[in-house]
């Protein structure tokens, strides 16, 4: 009796919800009883019987008074073959387990580096605003900016500070779900879900945690698929009042092929720039390095000068400066001498080498906004005036000649400007420096700046 009354609504409700809508949320109910004034329904996943009690409860329960049904209320539980075992508890990561008292199931994250703590992650001026945010999202009180979206470079700290927030929340606030992974990570779950007809079961899992923290967004650019059902995870969970964080290499509206209602949504929160490292930034990093080693490596010495060497020649990213000083303190101990200025150029040659070339688009940009008193994203961006477009010319012909980026990468970074674009630019400045004194000894400056 209740199959063939729910198979009359269900055919009903498929003229009303459409049959895209019909598939993915009606069909997969089923109408187990309909006593006392209720019509009680069975759904594959709790994720469904919350979204169907929310959107389609009255619609059903109107569908089912209009057959003539004794129907006062509809109710959705979870079907008894999908029922969870009782008192799983939930995992932030494979190896850590967070209080929570039912149905719950694993939350399959990355794995988070133990040395990325908030205690090991040394602030400066580039990281302090970026360091501060990441902080209050650590609390895990009241969301304040949804989504925190950290961008930068390569080596700057973006995983850092993602993995530090998903440490802090897990020693404070167990209570709470939270799922790091990369958006690499998100893509292949979601294709995995597909193929295996499990969706639903993907739907539930990332809509049901409490912060969500995905890393390199920008993976996810030009993914039809994946952003769709990434932005509707996201939708659902701002709608819940859940944190995100978020962290990508550019700004949200720098990321090529990533859909605009994305880039919009994105840019709805908390969008902090770690800059590039300065010498402070970097000589902190060292010291606080090299403490460490020399705890590690008992009796061996270090000559003055040698923190300020390596901070003042290595300025790629915090990963190469690390590792060099890693490769120093080792060779040092094994070799049985001291740690001097003449045993670093030695042992970091290679290094050295090519740090003396690598100037980054990035610096090239932000050098020459702050030369010309221009917005970076001006500069980056589509306007035309004079006072923006020739900045911009000098940023790209800068580009060409202190890099090894080729034409079609610095016309990406420079807003996704076409390559000819670059080449026109590059050619205007070497056209005007042949006649405009101001601008030559503006491009001697910059150069000088940049290689020092």
């Amino acid at each position: 009796m209740t199959k063939e009354l729910w198979g009359q609504v269900s055919d009903e409700l498929r003229k009303t919800v459409g049959k895209t809508n019909h598939e993915t949320w009606i069909a997969p109910l089923e109408l187990v009883a309909l006593k006392d004034g209720i019509g009680s329904f069975q759904a594959p996943t709790r994720f469904m019987c919350d979204w169907v009690s929310r959107n389609y409860g009255e619609p059903i329960l109107s569908a089912l008074r209009k057959t003539g049904a004794p129907v006062e209320r509809v109710t959705f539980d979870l079907g008894a073959a999908r029922k969870p075992a009782p008192a799983q508890a939930a995992t932030a990561t494979p190896t850590r387990k967070a209080a929570r008292s039912t149905e719950d199931q694993d939350l399959p994250g990355a794995p988070l580096d133990a040395r990325f703590t908030f205690d090991s992650f040394v602030v400066g001026k580039p990281n302090e605003l970026a360091h501060a945010a990441a902080r209050r999202v650590a609390e895990g009180g009241p969301v304040t900016f949804n989504p925190l979206f950290l961008y930068g470079g390569v080596g700057l700290g973006k995983t850092h500070l993602m993995h530090a927030i998903a440490h802090e929340l897990q020693t404070g606030r167990p209570d709470l779900r939270v799922l790091y992974l990369s958006a690499e990570q998100f893509m292949y779950r979601f294709v995995q879900a597909l193929r295996d007809r499990q969706i639903m079961d993907f739907k539930e899992l990332f809509r049901s945690v409490d912060v969500l923290m995905v890393d390199d967004v920008q993976f996810i650019a030009g993914k039809d698929s994946t952003q769709e059902e990434f932005f509707h995870t996201f939708n659902a969970l701002v709608d819940q009042g859940k944190q995100i964080v978020i962290s990508a290499d550019r700004a949200p509206g720098e990321i090529k092929d990533l859909e605009e209602r994305i880039k919009s949504r994105l840019q709805c929160g908390l969008v902090v720039d770690l800059h590039p490292t300065d010498y402070e930034l970097r000589l902190g990093i060292l010291q606080s390095k090299s403490d460490a080693y020399r705890a590690r490596y008992p009796g061996l010495a270090m000559a003055d000068g040698v923190l300020e060497f390596l901070a003042h020649r290595i300025t790629t990213n915090v990963r190469v400066l690390e590792g060099a000083l890693t490769r120093l303190f080792a060779f040092a101990s094994l070799v049985g001498r001291e740690v001097t200025l003449d045993l670093a150029q030695e042992c970091l040659a290679d290094i050295l080498r090519a740090s003396d070339r690598r100037v980054t688009i990035e610096e090239i940009q932000r050098k020459v906004a702050e030369h010309y008193n221009v917005r970076l994203s001006d500069m980056i961006g589509p306007k035309r005036l004079r006072t923006i477009a020739r900045p911009r010319q000098v940023a790209m012909y800068l580009a060409k000649h202190l890099t090894t980026r080729s034409l079609p990468e610095i016309g990406r970074r420079f807003g996704g400007r076409d390559h000819t674009t670059i080449i026109h630019g590059i050619r205007k400045i070497d056209e005007l420096m042949a006649t405009d004194r101001q601008l030559a000894e503006d491009i001697g400056l910059l150069k000088r700046l940049m290689e020092s």
